[in-house]
């Protein structure tokens, strides 16, 4: 497991909230957002910096948490990169506001802060307006809306310049 994954739990710890201003979906269906998820885009952290090919695949837990597998490609090592962890709902079930651990007790915030109708498309924040991730069904989803949730996050004060675009070729 990267160690800069586990890092990323340790910075994000105790944060289980989202930034100033912005909220969490409401009518969130967990069941629908479980399955596989391509990384389209994210703001630049040291625990992803260098990986293409980014996926996370959450699966229902007996417990009504849900397992996370985050899988990356760190093309100047030619390595696969896989970190494990779980996620909680914060609150009610139906809203998007979760908490997720790779690195025992230590929780981060893991927020949908908008989510499309058909459950394609998703744009995540972590505690902070420093934590943003654009996450699809397929690796290359429509243009318009990607570049509507990309809209979004800057409405929502996300610098969407230093956004990152990630390559799918594997």
């Amino acid at each position: 497991m990267r160690k800069l994954f586990v890092l990323a739990a340790a910075l994000l710890a105790g944060c289980a909230q989202t930034p100033d201003g912005v909220e969490a979906v409401s009518g969130f269906e967990a069941e629908r957002y479980l399955g596989k998820w391509y990384e389209v885009a994210r703001l630049d952290h040291s625990f992803e910096r260098g990986m293409d090919n980014v996926t996370a695949t959450y699966t229902a837990r007996d417990d009504g948490g849900i397992d996370v597998v985050n899988r990356g490609y760190v093309r100047a090592r030619g390595e696969w990169e896989e970190a494990r962890g779980r996620a909680k709902f914060v609150g009610s079930r139906d809203q998007g506001m979760l908490k997720v651990s790779f690195f025992g007790p230590f929780y981060g915030g893991y927020n949908v802060i908008d989510l499309d109708p058909d459950y394609q498309l998703s744009l995540v924040a972590g505690p902070s307006r420093k934590y943003l991730w654009i996450l699809a069904r397929e690796p290359a989803p429509p243009r318009d809306a990607v570049d509507r949730v990309v809209k979004r996050a800057g409405e929502l004060g996300f610098d969407t310049s230093a956004l990152i675009w990630v390559k799918h070729d594997q």
